[in-house]
């Protein structure tokens, strides 16, 4: 499984005929995620007079969209946003638009625009990540072991998220799903103990 995302977090804000349109857009790992941030966003601009969003996320059990037009007319906001986060094939991402009411109507063909160009801009704004499936491994090492088990780390870009020091170094790393078997071959090969943690997502920027 891998998709494309936005790394971290991302705004944007333009004017269309003096209303102001400000977005925002978040990596996120699943839809409780992705809720708690549209409240957030709500809080912070309570006084706007719409706050319209879309999300698609990712989870282990399926794939899951929702959008709100939030008082626009029906079909002018959320969609369109949810349009584009699909038309750029971006997933596990949350884009939240607020409006800030100009005085002067747009027209639903207008909201539309308004709404899609406010995401696009946002995307512009971001940095990309990849998605990938990969294992976090707790890997435990003798110190006469650590210098080989560094080396075949940085050989093969393998990230090592922390490393102890006791009576014997404990580290964690994390690998990427297609690493998996090559590392724990080499592992058992030098008889370096190992422990399988639990399945994670590695970002990778692009």
């Amino acid at each position: 499984m891998e998709y494309i995302t936005v790394k971290g977090e991302s705004k944007s804000q333009i004017i269309i005929k003096k209303s102001k349109f400000i977005t925002h857009l978040k990596y996120v790992e699943n839809k409780e995620e992705a809720r708690k941030y549209i409240e957030i966003i709500r809080k912070k601009y309570f006084d706007a007079k719409h706050n319209c969003y879309a999300y698609i996320v990712k989870e282990d059990n399926g794939l899951y969209e929702k959008y709100s037009d939030d008082a626009e007319p029906s079909g002018t906001a959320g969609m369109p946003i949810l349009n584009v986060l699909k038309q750029k094939k971006l997933y596990n991402v949350v884009a939240i638009v607020t409006r800030y009411f100009g005085g002067i109507l747009l027209g639903t063909g207008g909201l539309v625009r308004a709404y899609s160009d406010s995401v696009v801009e946002a995307i512009n704004n971001a940095n990309m990540a990849k998605i990938i499936l990969g294992m976090r491994i707790i890997v435990i090492l003798e110190y006469q072991q650590f210098q080989k088990f560094k080396h075949y780390c940085d050989k093969n870009s393998i990230n090592v998220l922390e490393i102890q020091y006791g009576e014997r170094i404990r580290a964690i790393i994390e690998i990427e799903e297609y690493k998996v078997e090559n590392t724990l071959e080499m592992l058992k090969n030098n008889n370096i103990e190992y422990k399988m943690e639990k399945n994670v997502k590695i970002q990778k920027e692009i």
